[in-house]
């Protein structure tokens, strides 16, 4: 039977600890008190303001890869807003359970992206403006960076063409229309 120690507390900051009920509002306290020991949460006027800020040189991952095609090819020419928005229909679609469960599975799903032709995306300029936009882009998405009024869409369609969809339209950016 294995022995058993006795600990004696009196070390008086083990003794004086608060309670896990008070912790709150003792960190509260303490970041309105010294303000400059917390870690400061960086904001960014405009969406532009942002992407400006993201490292488009590291290597993308496969899924930052397909989301920046969809962008590339989808909205390259729309407002930034435009290509976050069609960024957040591909990231929603691949977390609903209505569609493949990566991104990668919705952009390349048969029949939903033009631009995708016998499961192949078309060659990327890749020192193009518009492709290290796609990429910032596609990363401020994937981290959640931004705020978007289609943050809850799963469709979305070009304001040319009316696909009299029964849906809700939640928002019309740019030449895009989405739709929960």
């Amino acid at each position: 039977m294995p022995a058993t120690a006795e600990i004696e507390i009196s070390d008086p900051a083990i003794i004086n600890a608060p309670s896990t009920a008070q912790v709150p509002a003792l960190v509260e306290a303490a970041e309105q008190s010294a303000p400059e020991a917390v870690e400061p949460i960086r904001k960014f006027a405009s969406l532009r303001e942002l992407v400006d800020t993201v490292d488009t040189r590291t290597a993308l991952n496969r899924e930052e890869e397909c989301l920046a095609g969809a962008i590339y090819f989808e909205s390259k020419s729309e407002s930034l807003e435009g290509q976050h928005a069609v960024a957040e229909v591909i990231i929603n679609r691949s977390e609903s359970g209505r569609f493949p469960g990566s991104i990668c599975g919705v952009v390349y799903q048969p029949s939903q992206f033009s631009f995708v032709r016998g499961g192949h995306m078309p060659a990327i300029n890749r020192d193009s403006r518009d492709w290290q936009e796609a990429v910032a882009v596609a990363r401020v998405a994937m981290e959640e960076q931004w705020d978007t009024p289609a943050s809850d869409a799963l469709f979305f369609h070009a304001t040319r063409v009316s696909p009299r969809w029964k849906l809700k339209r939640v928002a019309t950016i740019g030449n895009h229309v989405f739709y929960r």
